[in-house]
């Protein structure tokens, strides 16, 4: 199967292009292979989704506005609820059956990401097909497809249409889904010039929608990971759309980030001060890998970025590596301790050469789905 150098804004094209030359020799690759067309089969009788298909409309009235509830919320014992109580780190079921474009979108961003990786490794024209499938429906075809903007994400009921901090509902993981249609644009059957160019339209009015509007620059602003993701998800959109520019400035504003919000030691306090540490932690991190990752390819070094006192991406990698390897207990808050979270960041550090990482490594348990990292190395939150 031929095909062109996929264009690719935080995966590596050319490890993509190494990989799969190496497929029928490594054994390796082979058993992440089977681990992803697993996934990826698992994906060809679902779909595909549409924010369209939700019976509540948006507090906007239009059917095509995203709109999700935010999830730690909770109803107070009152006849109407009012008002919602925050129970950090608990999520409310609620948030899920009123508006469901927030499961539909994750289940949309994974397995379009997913489908067009096993494209890509296989050839089977089904998984490229199935891919274009769901990306039409979310963000090309007219009857289903979503406007580009977040106006009305985490809502909270009784309180507001929709808060800034709900962009994070697609800052976590859009940026993979940019990659998808990258694969996808490099040769896959039935991805059309058509939709190539519509859904670069589609990125444009977002990324204006971020830039432009309050909730945007407010969500850029945040302290916490919700700005770190955000810088991130507008320099690989950024980037996707040939605005060097921007991206450059995104990701070097990185660099004020790592010196103010992770310390000396590498403790994240933000982070550390939520009921899942641990797992914010990290979450922070995947941002942090994922923004390095893009400043590579545009001469941003965030890797081997210091803070006057050491602060470092890779520092705060290390912070975590005692307890995800189980040598030390983690001795913050956490609901749902799982070492396996941190693997994705740890291989991001060891392939950035981090010594201490590689050597974490074996000892850090693998996610139940399997390690998909030689044919997708970019960190991935993965629960």
């Amino acid at each position: 199967m031929a095909c062109a150098v996929p264009n690719t804004v935080v995966l590596d094209p050319l490890r993509l292009v190494d990989a799969k030359a190496r497929l029928g020799t490594d054994p390796d690759l082979g058993t992440a292979l089977t681990a992803l067309t697993t996934q990826a089969d698992s994906w060809l009788s679902q779909g595909p989704w549409s924010v369209t298909t939700k019976t509540t409309l948006p507090p906007g009235g239009d059917i095509h506005d995203y709109a999700s509830q935010a999830p730690y919320f909770w109803a107070s014992n009152t006849a109407d609820g009012c008002p919602y109580v925050k129970r950090d780190g608990q999520r409310n079921p609620e948030a899920d059956i009123k508006y469901p474009d927030h499961g539909d979108r994750l289940k949309m961003f994974q397995s379009s990401y997913t489908l067009t990786l096993a494209w890509y490794y296989t050839g089977n024209e089904q998984y490229a097909r199935k891919a274009g499938d769901i990306l039409r429906a979310w963000f090309i075809t007219p009857a289903t497809r979503m406007n580009p903007n977040l106006n009305h994400a985490q809502l909270i009921p009784c309180a507001d249409t929709g808060r800034y901090l709900g962009i994070i509902d697609f800052s976590q993981q859009y940026t993979s889904v940019v990659d998808a249609a990258t694969i996808l644009a490099s040769g896959a059957p039935g991805w059309s010039t058509t939709d190539i160019a519509t859904f670069r339209q589609w990125n444009v009015d977002y990324l204006n929608w971020l830039e432009t509007s309050q909730f945007g620059q407010d969500e850029t602003n945040a302290a916490n990971n919700h700005g770190t993701y955000a810088i991130m998800q507008s320099a690989g959109i950024a980037l996707f759309l040939n605005n060097t520019a921007l991206a450059k400035q995104k990701a070097t504003s990185m660099q004020a980030r790592i010196t103010s919000y992770i310390t000396a030691n590498g403790s994240q306090p933000l982070e550390l001060a939520r009921t899942r540490s641990f797992h914010y932690s990290i979450y922070d991190l995947i941002a942090y890998t994922r923004i390095a990752a893009i400043g590579k390819k545009i001469g941003v070094d965030l890797w081997g970025y210091k803070g006057a006192q050491g602060q470092s991406i890779h520092g705060a990698v290390n912070f975590l590596i005692p307890a995800a390897t189980e040598a030390t207990q983690w001795a913050y808050p956490e609901l749902e301790f799982d070492a396996s979270e941190a693997r994705e960041a740890i291989h991001a550090s060891a392939d950035a050469g981090n010594v201490a990482a590689v050597q974490a490594l074996p000892k850090v348990p693998a996610p139940s789905s399997g390690d998909l990292w030689l044919l997708r190395p970019a960190a991935e939150q993965l629960s």
